[in-house]
């Protein structure tokens, strides 16, 4: 993998994990207790590579739940967060804590680019709707620039479910001749799959 490879994958997973002090990691699929989502082994075609329980010691912190990460044969990385900050999550993608959340979430991710060194971040000014089989999210894609001028892209996706949030992120690279199209293929499998 180049460096600049190496560097987008340290990034997204910090982007996603949060605080690596802060960490249970497990290669082992599991069931999320909290919503019933089963993450096996395979799941929309995409390969389970470990999960985070941030609940469990040394993090003890129930509130950031549980993040699951998969990976595509085009080498995208897709990661599942479930969580819900220690309170009750309205179902959907349009209730005020969901969109003040999704809010949340983009302002972090915007921070985290910078954090990791990539420049020209951009986002549309509004978020859209993104459905995926019978649920539908809140969702946005921004990117960053590299030092190596290429670009990296992230669709984030959000919503309410069985009382907690479910968040959702691909994350592609323009010199890997990844795109939107193949990353929203990886979607249309995946969420539909894991989400039934």
């Amino acid at each position: 993998m180049s460096r600049v490879g190496k560097a987008l994958v340290a990034a997204v997973l910090l982007a996603s994990a949060g605080p690596a002090s802060a960490q249970t990691q497990s290669t082992t699929p599991t069931t999320n207790t909290g919503t019933r989502l089963s993450f096996p082994s395979s799941l929309g075609g995409a390969t389970f590579e470990r999960s985070i329980n941030y609940a469990a010691p040394p993090a003890n912190n129930p509130g950031q739940g549980m993040a699951y990460y998969y990976s595509t044969p085009r080498r995208l990385t897709i990661s599942v967060q479930v969580y819900d900050l220690g309170r009750r999550v309205p179902p959907g993608s349009d209730n005020p804590t969901v969109i003040s959340q999704f809010n949340v979430e983009v302002a972090s991710a915007e921070q985290q680019f910078k954090h990791a060194g990539y420049t020209s971040f951009q986002k549309p000014s509004v978020p859209s709707s993104c459905a995926y089989g019978a649920v539908t999210f809140r969702c946005l894609t921004y990117s960053g620039l590299t030092q190596a001028n290429s670009r990296v892209y992230s669709k984030l996706l959000l919503t309410g479910f069985r009382d907690h949030f479910v968040k959702i992120r691909v994350d592609w690279m323009q010199s890997h001749q990844q795109t939107a199209a193949d990353a929203d293929a990886a979607l249309q499998a995946f969420v539909p799959a894991l989400m039934r």
